[in-house]
């Protein structure tokens, strides 16, 4: 499987995890989020894939708990 480069937004972030804008900042500074990239000055985005990643981290680990 061919890994994405696909840049989202953090709106988007949000809508695919459903955490909240300061739940991802503070997931990002604790190291357990995928970080930013910086794509101009003003604005950032995350690799679609990195995310997606993170996503199946987090359901394989409450899987595992069950």
């Amino acid at each position: 499987m061919q890994q994405s480069n696909t840049i989202i937004r953090l709106h988007q972030a949000i809508q695919k995890t459903g955490l909240s804008r300061s739940s991802i900042y503070a997931l990002i500074s604790a190291g357990k989020f995928p970080k930013q990239i910086k794509l101009s000055a003003r604005s950032m985005g995350f690799l679609e894939s990195e995310v997606d990643a993170w996503i199946d981290a987090r359901i394989a680990a409450s899987r595992k708990e069950a």
